[in-house]
């Protein structure tokens, strides 16, 4: 291919990049080219067996990246993973796959204002993303999807299944309990998502039993295409703008600067420069290319091309706390091969060589729930979060700025979710593995994580230097909004319940014995000390080149072109307006695969 004949630059070959690459180079009269920091690591063990999954973190594929110290969280630092490698994140996530809930979606456009983003233009985006995962007949019960009244069929690149021990008592059990409660979901929540309990889909072939992500699914089948080049190991330091156009029209993206073995290297291309090297770097990039907010570019020494305050602000991500619990002793958990007990290791090595089953098959998260702030559905409980809500609602301002609008936009989306108990405020995880407290030899335990869905906390994500090699400062600001950490607090505390409910607590030991004796969360004090000790990121960063009017402080339109620079786009997961009810992976994908209709329509492509 000749390197001056490029139509599309795709910088960054990750869960979007791939997805764009690949279907745009399905017109072979378009030439793509995607620049990825990463290598292509598809035959890594550790990425390709689900259960080593935790020893990418940190390690040569994760771009290792630290927030600033966050003075909600007792002063500490946070790890903030982001995959370096080719199919990004999605090449050393922990494979959970599951939606958002429809109304969510729907606020992108009624009160966010980006028309024609919505469930129903969305929903079939995910269809085309994914291959729902097989279900042996006769085996719903045990898997805990009996009560599935629309379990649909989808033939998507990512393949997914029920990954793990497909007849392990928590996936029924988990089921039954939130039956006896009344919030099972009876829906496939990959089709239309709600209040309830589920048993989690994991992006893991059924088939092979190993890691699904973008570049195996999506570039892999399709790597051949003469129209299509991916360069592997090349940083690309700023996009290259034109703002001396002889139409007189404005800026034009023209192509990037890129780095390759210590060189910098300049590459053009005829249509379209799209983004997606994800939410902590997309904006750094744009800033290092005179794109963002003008005083924080002359700090640096860059001169503002174009300017764009939303630029790497309003970034939201999930935290994430646990609890762990002693298990009884007949559960079969992951615990000694967490542990790294000798044993334990080659009898988990030998089960996945021989039947693909065993801890390295799943990273053992096989159920989740979607769950309201339970303790508001009592009137007393109701007028409290009603009071703290309004004590905490972004003032009136008679001349109201951009960033000012956009606050009170997103309060208005997380205020009808939380005061609706037909919608989650948080999501649970259960593990069979112990979580936090003393790891002891020759004990078993279960666990549940807690996930807080509309987190009100904005951060920030900008450059430190000119230095395309610098890191950017990643804050995320986790809890300062007071209403975040109330509302996780109150789901925090609504573990301590799950736990004693039958039938889950025949899996615990009774009266409950905490890992932790910290964790033993008697009151709203106990759980807010025990979130700002050991919460922590999940690494789901979104908004910070939001797609939102520029009113309330957008950086892309919703066609995802960035406002003042002609040909150029954003499709990753920091032009998704706000953050989904739970893990991102699934919206990411489907969010890309739109993203490439658009474009396709705005150039006439098939």
């Amino acid at each position: 291919m000749n390197a001056s004949c490029y139509d599309f630059i795709v910088v960054g070959g990750g869960t979007a990049g791939l997805v764009v690459a690949a279907r745009l180079s399905e017109d072979p009269s378009q030439q793509v080219l995607v620049l990825e920091a990463g290598s292509d690591a598809s035959e890594d063990p550790r990425v390709k067996t689900p259960g080593l999954c935790m020893s990418l973190l940190g390690s040569d594929l994760d771009w290792g990246f630290e927030s600033q110290i966050q003075p909600h969280l007792d002063g500490r630092a946070v790890s903030l993973n982001q995959g370096k490698a080719l199919g990004g994140s999605s090449a050393i996530n922990f494979q959970i796959f599951v939606p958002p809930v429809p109304s969510m979606v729907n606020d992108w456009e009624s009160i966010l204002g980006n028309n024609g983003w919505n469930w129903e233009t969305l929903s079939p985006y995910f269809a085309k993303a994914y291959t729902s995962a097989p279900a042996e007949e006769g085996s719903e019960e045990t898997l805990g999807i009996d009560g599935w009244t629309n379990r649909g069929t989808t033939f998507g690149p990512i393949r997914t299944s029920f990954a793990g021990d497909l007849s392990h008592p928590i996936r029924k059990i988990w089921a039954d309990t939130f039956r006896s409660t009344g919030q099972y979901m009876t829906q496939d929540p990959l089709h239309n998502a709600s209040v309830g309990s589920f048993t989690s889909l994991s992006s893991v072939d059924p088939t092979t039993q190993e890691r699904s992500h973008s570049a195996v699914a999506y570039y892999h089948p399709i790597k051949s295409r003469k129209n299509l080049k991916v360069f592997t190991n090349v940083h690309v330091e700023k996009v290259l703008l034109d703002d001396q156009r002889r139409d007189g029209k404005g800026v034009k993206a023209i192509g990037v600067a890129y780095r390759c073995n210590g060189e910098l290297r300049e590459i053009t291309c005829s249509k379209e420069v799209i983004m997606a090297a994800g939410a902590l770097q997309t904006p750094k990039i744009l800033e290092l290319s005179g794109i963002g907010n003008s005083s924080l570019l002359r700090q640096h020494g860059i001169d503002s091309v174009v300017e764009l305050p939303g630029v790497g602000e309003n970034l939201q991500d999930h935290l994430m706390c646990s609890m762990s619990f002693a298990a009884v002793d007949d559960l079969e958990t992951f615990d000694a091969f967490y542990r790294q007990e000798p044993d334990a290791v080659k009898d988990a090595m030998e089960r996945y060589d021989q039947d693909r089953r065993g801890p390295l098959a799943s990273f053992g998260a096989y159920t989740c729930a979607f769950l309201p702030v339970l303790d508001h559905i009592p009137a007393e409980g109701r007028q409290r979060l009603t009071k703290l809500l309004e004590a905490n609602r972004p003032a009136p301002s008679q001349e109201t700025t951009p960033a000012h609008a956009q606050a009170r936009a997103y309060y208005q989306i997380a205020e009808t979710s939380l005061l609706d108990p037909n919608q989650p405020s948080c999501a649970y995880l259960s593990f069979i593995a112990q979580h936090v407290g003393s790891f002891e030899p020759n004990t078993k335990s279960f666990s549940i994580s807690a996930m807080h869905s509309h987190p009100l906390s904005r951060g920030t994500v900008h450059i430190k230097s000119s230095d395309a090699a610098v890191s950017p400062a990643v804050d995320p600001n986790f809890l300062s909004n007071p209403v975040d950490l109330e509302i996780f607090a109150e789901n925090m505390l609504q573990i301590e319940t799950l736990v004693r409910t039958a039938p889950l607590s025949q899996l615990i030991q009774q009266p409950v014995v905490h890992r932790d004796p910290d964790s033993n969360l008697t009151d709203l004090d106990a759980a807010k000390k025990w979130i700002r000790k050991n919460a922590t990121s999940m690494w789901h960063y979104v908004g910070t080149c939001a797609m939102l009017p520029k009113e309330l402080n957008g950086v892309v339109d919703n066609t995802l072109k960035v406002y003042g620079v002609d040909n150029l786009r954003v499709v990753d997961s920091s032009a998704i307006p706000v953050i989904s009810t739970a893990n991102i992976q699934a919206t990411v994908y489907a969010f890309a695969e739109r993203a490439v209709d658009l474009i396709k329509e705005c150039h006439g492509l098939k």
